[in-house]
């Protein structure tokens, strides 16, 4: 069966996500297409990353997965086409591709654009829809598009390390408002070598221990543990954590002098500090 699966930052307000779909489809009524997320933030590559880093991973090897965040950063010219880890991948040649895998991708393509079609999110889609059928009919990837392309490299949002700290970046807020910070348990377990801990964030909040579940704590009270990605995130038993505490990974502000709205990253920061 081919899977599909596609994340962007378009939105469900209007036709454009299901036209998407139909244009995928158009090309191959039995592609399976699953939705992965639609309501990432604009111009926010550390939470796209962070969805489709962990998105991905779980699903099994030949799906191919179709990245429409930020598409056009810049005029593009060419779209990319990556075979990484014995799985397809779609996107623009932002920078995110590096982000997503943390790696140079093993393979990598350029997809040409027509100069006289309007570049436009149904269009892009028809193209990433036609590599990919290429490929179930049995062609190289290197056959596809240009294996000569230079791609744009954003680094993936590291934590800093200190000989007896952490600190970390909130990178995703989910829909119970649970805070997910760019430390992944393994990054955790090797910095801190079985010494105590405090995790430390904004108006001094603390907490020392790790728990394994919500249900860890009392209802209301805060706590910390590795979500199911691994990484990171600080939450309330049956609370908002981002809310309470005033937290947050992205955020917009107005440019009053210039009278125009600024898309801004602004990331709050998460400590840890070892004993």
């Amino acid at each position: 069966m081919a899977l599909i699966t596609l994340t962007s930052d378009i939105g469900r307000q209007d036709f454009l996500t299901g036209a998407v779909k139909g244009q995928l489809l158009h090309t191959n009524p039995d592609f399976k297409i699953i939705d992965i997320s639609h309501e990432l933030s604009p111009f926010n590559y550390p939470q796209a990353a962070y969805v489709c880093r962990n998105a991905m991973k779980n699903f099994p090897p030949k799906t191919f997965h179709i990245v429409l965040v930020n598409l056009f950063d810049q005029r593009p010219e060419h779209l990319l086409f990556i075979q990484h880890n014995d799985h397809f991948i779609g996107c623009a040649d932002n920078g995110l591709i590096t982000m997503i895998l943390e790696e140079t991708p093993e393979k990598i393509v350029a997809l040409p654009l027509n100069p006289s079609e309007q570049k436009n999110t149904i269009y892009c889609a028809s193209i990433f829809a036609k590599a990919y059928q290429n490929i179930l009919d049995g062609m190289p990837i290197d056959e596809i598009g240009d294996a000569s392309v230079s791609i744009e490299v954003k680094n993936p949002l590291r934590p800093l390390l200190g000989a007896k700290y952490i600190e970390g970046q909130i990178i995703f807020i989910d829909n119970f408002e649970n805070v997910i910070i760019n430390i992944t348990k393994e990054e955790f377990e090797e910095q801190r070598r079985g010494r105590s801990f405090k995790i430390v964030f904004k108006r001094d909040e603390v907490i020392d221990k790790i728990s394994e579940t919500y249900a860890d704590v009392h209802e209301s009270e805060k706590l910390a543990l590795f979500n199911s990605a691994n990484y990171l995130e600080i939450a309330i038993n049956k609370g908002n954590a981002a809310g309470l505490f005033g937290l947050e990974g992205y955020s917009e502000r107005v440019n009053i002098q210039t009278q125009y709205m600024q898309n801004r990253l602004l990331y709050q920061t998460v400590k840890i500090f070892f004993d």
